[in-house]
């Protein structure tokens, strides 16, 4: 989706709701990709070690491109909408 109201005049969102999931009773209710065994956070801190999609991706091959795409836009997203709460 191409945003031209934005800072840069362009940006892209992508729908991460169907790749994202939370499931009652699974990994403590932690948001998972897929319905996978496998957290947001993980590949999150995967990432800030600095391992790349590429190895990320070699090391869980149930795992897709996308997955990691959604994982991010999920965390701008939480972010975003942390900060744009006005505080009492």
């Amino acid at each position: 989706m191409i945003d031209r109201n934005s800072r840069w005049g362009v940006s892209f969102h992508m729908d991460y709701r169907e790749r994202i999931t939370i499931e009652p009773g699974k990994r403590g209710e932690k948001p998972c990709i897929r319905g996978l065994r496998i957290t947001v956070y993980e590949v999150l801190d995967y990432l800030a070690t600095g391992m790349t999609e590429g190895q990320i991706l070699a090391d869980f091959p149930d795992l897709e491109a996308d997955d990691i795409r959604a994982v991010l836009a999920f965390a701008a997203d939480r972010e975003r909408k942390l900060f744009s709460t006005p505080s009492p």
